[in-house]
């Protein structure tokens, strides 16, 4: 059998697939990855694991044709999104860092995976403080990889299923696919990080979420910073929203057990 991928800038690849291969079996309605790559032995290597998990798969070379890619399919009605973005930090023209902070500034929330050799702890913490969703460093395992893109396109899929053209409670209003908030009829400015927080509060009100379920959620489970960073976040937001922030009607605290909304 013979197994083609979708490679933006570089001729169509085709890699021989091993004998394990699900070419006899049920695949599922398959979801989409947009891998991020300069290495091409990697990159080779994930998206023909990827595919024998029965996604469809894309892959670039560097950040600049990641955002022509994905601008392109936000701008054809006909494209469906993809649905999670294994990214590289060090790649020609754009580099990971500053393709996940495009993303994030312009609103995108698609999930992101990112793939480096740079494993230090400063380095985790950047890439996750700039909007990315989990880290994973090279070399890795496939297994691992491929288990790590199925839980947060599980994840997403979970938010997904409460998606609704908005969500409001009192004067606060959410429109999730505009990535815009509204309070008493006027925009709100929010960082990624506050407007997601937001969004899985409202997506599950009056529910009780722990400092560590907040930044598994939000965050990643390879999140290397203090759990305080959640009181940071909360705190921000209140300021934002609370008409009197030290008697929050809106994101008010569980003592002894973590946050809830409403």
């Amino acid at each position: 059998m013979l197994v083609k991928y979708h490679l933006v800038g570089f001729p169509m690849a085709t890699l021989e697939a091993p004998p394990h291969s699900l070419q006899h079996q049920e695949i599922p309605p398959s979801h989409r990855i947009l891998v991020v790559e300069d290495e091409v032995s990697i990159r080779e290597t994930i998206v023909l694991s990827l595919q024998e998990e029965g996604y469809e798969v894309y892959a670039v070379d560097d950040g600049r044709d990641a955002l022509a890619l994905l601008q392109e399919f936000s701008e054809d009605p006909g494209q469906a999104a993809v649905d999670l973005i294994i990214l590289d930090i060090m790649l020609p023209q754009v580099n990971g860092l500053d393709v996940c902070r495009s993303l994030r500034f312009g609103g995108d929330n698609t999930p992101i995976l990112i793939v480096s050799a740079k494993g230090s702890e400063m380095e985790k913490v950047t890439g996750l403080e700039v909007g990315a969703d989990d880290y994973i460093t090279k070399p890795f395992s496939l297994k691992e990889l491929v288990a790590r893109c199925r839980a947060m396109i599980r994840r997403q899929g979970l938010a997904g299923n409460n998606i609704a053209p908005f969500r409001k409670f009192r004067d606060l209003v959410l429109y999730p696919q505009e990535c815009r908030v509204l309070m008493r009829g006027e925009e709100v400015s929010l960082a990624p990080k506050e407007f997601r927080l937001l969004e899985l509060f409202m997506s599950y009100p009056r529910r009780v979420w722990s400092r560590e379920q907040l930044i598994e959620h939000i965050w990643g489970i390879d999140f290397m910073g203090d759990s305080k960073t959640v009181d940071v976040h909360i705190r921000w937001l209140r300021e934002k929203l609370e008409q009197d922030p030290s008697q929050p009607e809106y994101l008010v605290t569980v003592r002894g057990f973590g946050y809830r909304f409403g």
